[in-house]
């Protein structure tokens, strides 16, 4: 049965965060879900990638039509989401419209901050984890490796990642319109990835008064205060020691909440009103988002800093027009190798069958030499008995067709044939 490209899934623009979260694979959720997609579909998805951040999850696989239709409805039993609340967010791509996608995803096209460059060692990331699953095969590696080849295209011949205001540097903006000058706001990083080595390289650049790390994995916090001159804590410490902090930024992989209400709630008493910035980048969140509702508490989520990063892609829209360019161009060469491919089989059968072909003639000659015929007879009977099996496809082809079938069989044969000028 023939496989297909698809993508399918959700973003920033097609669903709200509530619903993203509900779907997020993101961190050990991941190799699980690669391996239930597979074991619930077998070989009718034949290889398979899942991207999952803050602002998507999507999946890619090599497919069987009917098992394609067949994959919201496992992407919804195995996030226990309904398929009505998922359902109207989803979008697929197929084929070229998959690999196009999958193009302009990774060339910063497809984000929430237009050019943003994080997105494409994220898809980097996500392609090594199904390798390391076993999901991946020969199309979806050709593909991803295109696809990376594009992006540093992109990026190198376009200004699409020009001046690109990031997600940290909008998460400094709002600390700024509360406090104004950062050099006398504490502010504390919850998580170690890349997202929050970003925002706290931006913050570090603001000189604040005291900077501190808190992860899971205090090696890895360590490592990332270091670099910023700062200190580490426990998150086991975080209820105690929240009060401390004026600016609270957190991104991490975990599925429940970390702040919740009652202790936020807690750490604002005890600061007597003075008021606290928290930006959450998580994806499920990492703040509950009844947080909000708390006076002098001023809680921004991931979609809420897209939109800041909005007004500052109008100097980069030019460039979209060239990327967009450059991406057609490559989905084109793609599709070619996509096409040849496909006719792998035929030609491989088209081998065999002439391999066939001449076993059966050699094994005639020489069985004629054996019975002492002179070798021109049976060389000329070799090349004979050649032809005619060369030509008997063709010809009765011709003698059985009429009509349209024969002009385009006709029109056809010189080009498999070097026929002679008539």
């Amino acid at each position: 049965m023939s496989v297909d490209v698809i993508t399918f899934g959700l973003n920033h623009t097609s669903a709200p965060l509530a619903v993203r979260e509900r779907v997020s694979l993101t961190g050990d959720l991941l190799r699980p879900a690669l391996d239930g997609l597979r074991a619930a579909f077998g070989g009718a998805v034949r290889e398979a990638a899942i991207l999952s951040t803050c602002n998507r999850t999507e999946i890619y696989c090599a497919a069987e039509p009917q098992a394609a239709r067949q994959l919201p409805i496992w992407l919804a039993e195995h996030q226990r989401i309904s398929a009505d609340d998922l359902h109207p967010h989803l979008y697929r791509h197929d084929q070229d419209d998959a690999v196009r996608h999958a193009f302009r995803v990774a060339s910063g096209l497809d984000s929430m901050v237009l050019g943003e460059p994080q997105i494409l060692g994220q898809m980097k990331e996500a392609v090594r984890t199904a390798d390391d699953a076993g999901s991946l095969g020969t199309l979806l590696h050709q593909l991803f490796q295109r696809t990376f080849a594009v992006a540093k295209e992109v990026r190198s011949q376009t200004a699409i990642g020009e001046q690109s205001v990031s997600m940290a540097a909008a998460a400094v903006r709002l600390a700024e319109r509360v406090f104004g000058d950062l050099t006398q706001v504490k502010v504390l990083f919850i998580g170690a990835g890349e997202m929050i080595d970003l925002c706290a390289t931006h913050f570090a650049a603001q000189h604040p008064q005291r900077v501190t790390v808190a992860n899971r994995t205090l090696a890895r916090a360590e490592t990332l205060s270091t670099r910023i001159s700062g200190d580490t804590m426990k998150l086991s410490d975080l209820p105690e020691r929240l009060a401390d902090y004026d600016v609270v930024v957190s991104c991490t992989a975990s599925s429940l909440p970390i702040l919740g209400l009652g202790m936020v709630e807690r750490a604002t008493r005890q600061r007597r009103r003075k008021p606290i910035v928290m930006v959450d980048l998580a994806v499920p969140r990492d703040i509950e988002a009844e947080v909000a509702r708390l006076d002098d508490v001023y809680l921004y989520c991931v979609d809420d800093l897209g939109r800041l990063v909005q007004s500052a892609t109008d100097a980069r829209k030019a460039a979209v027009v060239q990327a967009e360019a450059i991406i057609e161009t490559r989905v084109q060469h793609f599709m070619h190798w996509l096409g040849t491919r496909e006719m792998v089989p035929v030609i491989r059968d088209l081998h065999q069958a002439a391999g066939a072909i001449r076993a059966a003639e050699l094994d005639r000659a020489r069985k004629m030499l054996a019975r002492g015929e002179s070798p021109e007879a049976v060389l000329e009977q070799l090349a004979h008995g050649l032809t005619q099996k060369y030509l008997h496809g063709p010809l009765a082809a011709l003698n059985q067709s009429e009509g349209e079938h024969r002009e385009q069989l006709l029109a056809w044969l010189p080009r498999l044939y070097p026929l002679r000028e008539r």
